[in-house]
C-alpha cells in the first residue's frame, strides 16, 4: 500500500512538473494579443467572422455598451466568482485555469461574455481557446450562467483588473 501511496505521489509530481515546464513558452502575450488581432491567416480563422474572431462565439453577438462600473454588480459578480471560478480560477495566479485579474486587459468584454456563457462552442472551434485548452489541458465547465451572472463577473473583472 505504501508503495502505491508513493507511486501515486511521484506521479502527480512529475504530471505537474512536465504542465509546469510545457506551459512556459514564452507565448503568452502572443496568446493575449491573437484574439484583438484584425488580419488573422484564413487557414487559422476556421470559417469565424471577423467580430467572432475577436469577441469569441455565442450570445454575444455585438459590441457591449458598458459605462460606469456599477457596485451592485460587482458585488454578485465576486460573490458568483467565490462560488463557480475558484476551483478553476484565481485573480493573481495560474491554476487550473488562466489567472482572471487582468482578463479584461487580454480579451473583449464580449469575448469575455461568450467564454462563459459558450465554453463548449469556444473551445471546439475558436483558435485562442483551442491554444489555451492545450496549454491548460482542462476544458472550462459550463457553469449554467445567466446572462446577467456573466454580465456581474465581467463587471466584477472590470473592477478587480484597474
Amino acid at each position: 500500500m505504501k508503495k502505491f501511496v508513493a507511486f501515486g505521489s511521484l506521479f502527480i509530481i512529475l504530471f505537474i512538473t512536465s504542465v509546469v515546464l510545457t506551459s512556459c513558452g514564452g507565448d503568452e502575450q502572443k496568446s493575449a494579443d491573437f484574439s484583438k488581432s484584425k488580419s488573422v491567416n484564413s487557414d487559422v480563422t476556421g470559417g469565424l467572422s471577423e467580430f467572432e474572431l475577436e469577441n469569441g462565439i455565442g450570445p454575444v453577438k455585438q459590441k457591449l455598451e458598458l459605462g460606469p462600473i456599477d457596485p451592485k454588480l460587482v458585488k454578485k459578480g465576486e460573490e458568483i466568482f467565490n462560488t463557480k471560478c475558484v476551483a478553476c480560477h484565481k485573480l493573481d495566479e495560474r491554476y487550473v485555469g488562466p489567472a482572471q485579474r487582468d482578463v479584461i486587459k487580454r480579451r473583449t468584454p464580449e469575448f469575455i461574455m461568450n467564454m462563459m456563457l459558450n465554453p463548449q462552442e469556444m473551445q471546439e472551434k475558436h483558435p485562442v481557446v483551442k491554444k489555451l485548452l492545450a496549454e491548460y489541458m482542462t476544458q472550462m465547465t459550463n457553469q449554467n450562467l445567466s446572462f446577467d451572472d456573466a454580465r456581474a463577473l465581467l463587471e466584477y473583472f472590470r473592477e478587480v483588473g484597474k
